[in-house]
């Protein structure tokens, strides 16, 4: 009995030291995103900030909203440019300024509510599964390769898709992976972002190819087809 009572114990303060860990880990996520909401009443040059760790963050929350279908008109194209900077940044390890378009850019009410409204939707997901892991894949001689994988996956988000009105679901997935596995040092989550970008990539490929083709066959059909 007393054996039993010692395993049952152990189980209890595992599940305990687990709860404490997974608050923590909660916290630490909630005061990282929070730290960067508060900084929204200006424009998005004052917003991104000065540090590549600054925009990183930046970058994970604005694309939190284009994984629902309720986001801003020209957001998605903003999140790709943002990116496409992060990741040169990232590269060559300081960040670069912001083009005057894009820094004028203001961040109004409405944006700082939804992104405040997805950040709830997201940051358990976040705070569960977010650790130090996986080191080298976040350490310096990894950043060209992390800052390829924000330029593909920036510049798939910014690649209008024909029909398809979801597109930019994958992107911002790899989006959010990338940029939260980069600030909480994250391997795997590094890697589930890789893939992502990956499919993501395919997937703006595959869909241009077969929307050149679909034109070309009714363009064959209605009798205006090139001239071989």
């Amino acid at each position: 009995m007393r054996a039993i009572g010692m395993i049952v114990r152990d189980k209890n303060n595992q599940s305990a030291s687990g709860a404490e860990s997974m608050d923590k880990r909660r916290a630490t996520v909630e005061r990282i995103a929070g730290a960067q909401l508060a900084s929204m009443n200006g424009t998005m040059g004052d917003a991104l900030g000065q540090s590549n760790r600054q925009r990183v963050v930046w970058l994970g929350l604005l694309a939190m909203p284009l994984l629902f279908p309720v986001a801003l008109p020209g957001m998605a194209s903003a999140v790709g440019a943002v990116c496409l900077l992060v990741a040169v940044g990232v590269v060559i390890g300081q960040p670069v300024p912001l083009p005057a378009w894009l820094a004028r850019r203001e961040l109004n009410g409405r944006a700082r509510a939804l992104l405040e409204r997805m950040l709830g939707r997201v940051v358990n997901v976040i705070a569960s599964w977010g650790r130090p892991r996986l080191l080298p894949l976040s350490d310096r001689p990894a950043r060209v390769m992390n800052g390829l994988m924000l330029s593909a996956a920036g510049l798939s988000m910014m690649i209008p898709v024909p029909i398809i009105s979801f597109d930019n679901v994958l992107p911002a997935l790899a989006i959010v992976l990338m940029s939260w596995g980069l600030r909480l040092r994250d391997g795997l989550m590094l890697l589930g972002g890789y893939l992502a970008t990956l499919v993501a990539v395919a997937s703006v490929m595959l869909l241009w190819w077969g929307g050149a083709s679909a034109a070309a066959e009714v363009l064959s059909l209605v009798g205006l087809a090139p001239a071989q």
